[in-house]
């Protein structure tokens, strides 16, 4: 439930739906006024929640004379495979799946809105205490494959001068890495919150790494479709006016702050207390000028180059793929990767609208 991480299954599917993607984006071409988002649980997704259930997106769509409907799916990769198949103008990503899946697919997007990044809620959790990442040399390690948590397994072992030819890369599903720890046959898994907290609550155990130490890497995002932004700035303008309205309330330590926060615990499956946890884990962007200065920053194409010889050594650029830079990536001061097929771009023109109060 708690699941945005994991791909593997979609990339096949998204290679085969990226023709019928492309094939709807013409049908696309033409300013419309009825547009569908959706986005899957996570603590740093639950604000698209709040902002249908509170009437926030309502109200900056009707701003806009426009309707903007924000649809929850349960399925993260099924989420992605839909936006992908063009059944979706929007969609709630990380950075590596929006590569991955709708650019691999050959959907040109782009990342209107950068929400937050993993800044401790994924992690490396060891048997025993006092374990170091050198102990990994020659472990079996459980996780969910070719997902965020083995692209922080490939930066923790290189960290320690390690590679993926020293260990054992199991794949388990998220909703069986719990149980998985608990027998005597798994002795380390690399998982995200919950899930990260509760195997690192138990006795005798160490966390090796996490994602604050690699921060601005596992990044949180709103993609829309390249083409319909283009021809519908009114929707760039209602979703990202509504996102930071929301970031403003529950960001507020007022009575209407924690009720927003409250909401989108309940929304989530849990508690105040433990939805509040997993924010603190989160570094959320809750104001415009901060997610602009992220997305012009110079750490982001580096990251973005990471992330791509990753996928690329992977096999999850597609079959075609024949570098790290078979896919390009457009910033705001110029891109990476093949100039020839850009299809993943991160630009920060309403960010910087909402900094300047130009979004209001």
């Amino acid at each position: 439930m708690f699941s945005r991480r994991f791909f593997k299954q979609a990339v096949a599917a998204a290679v085969l739906t990226g023709l019928s993607a492309l094939g709807s984006t013409a049908a696309w071409a033409a300013p419309k006024k009825d547009f569908k988002v959706c986005w899957t649980i996570y603590a740093g997704w639950m604000p698209w929640d709040y902002a249908k259930s509170s009437g926030i997106m309502d109200k900056w769509a009707k701003k806009y004379d426009i309707k903007v409907d924000v649809v929850q799916l349960n399925d993260y990769v099924e989420s992605i495979n839909q936006y992908t198949a063009g059944a979706f103008d929007g969609c709630t990503m990380t950075n590596m799946d929006a590569l991955t899946i709708p650019a691999a697919g050959g959907v040109d997007s782009t990342a209107l809105i950068i929400g937050d990044f993993s800044n401790g809620n994924d992690g490396i959790v060891m048997k025993g205490e006092n374990k170091k990442l050198a102990d990994l040399k020659g472990q079996k390690i459980n996780l969910v494959e070719m997902s965020v948590s083995h692209y922080l397994l490939a930066r923790a072992l290189e960290s320690a001068k390690l590679s993926e030819k020293d260990v054992k890369v199991v794949n388990t599903s998220d909703a069986d890495l719990v149980a998985a720890f608990k027998t005597k046959g798994v002795n380390t898994v690399v998982t995200w919150n919950p899930l990260l907290a509760e195997v690192a609550a138990t006795p005798k155990t160490s966390k090796l790494f996490n994602s604050s130490q690699i921060p601005g890497e596992i990044i949180d995002l709103m993609v829309v479709n390249t083409k319909t932004l283009a021809d519908n700035p009114n929707l760039g303008k209602a979703l990202t006016g509504a996102w930071f309205e929301v970031m403003s309330i529950m960001s507020a330590d007022t009575a209407q702050g924690k009720d927003a926060r409250s909401k989108m615990a309940a929304a989530s499956g849990t508690d105040l207390k433990g939805f509040e946890a997993q924010l603190a884990a989160t570094k959320m962007f809750y104001a415009p000028k901060d997610a602009h200065a992220f997305a012009i920053s110079k750490e982001l194409p580096a990251t973005m180059t990471k992330v791509s010889q990753f996928s690329f050594k992977h096999g999850l650029l597609g079959e075609g793929a024949k570098s790290a830079e078979a896919i390009g990536i457009q910033f705001a001061g110029g891109q990476t990767g093949n100039p020839k097929n850009v299809k993943l771009r991160f630009d920060p023109m309403y960010l910087k609208m909402a900094a300047d109060g130009q979004i209001k």
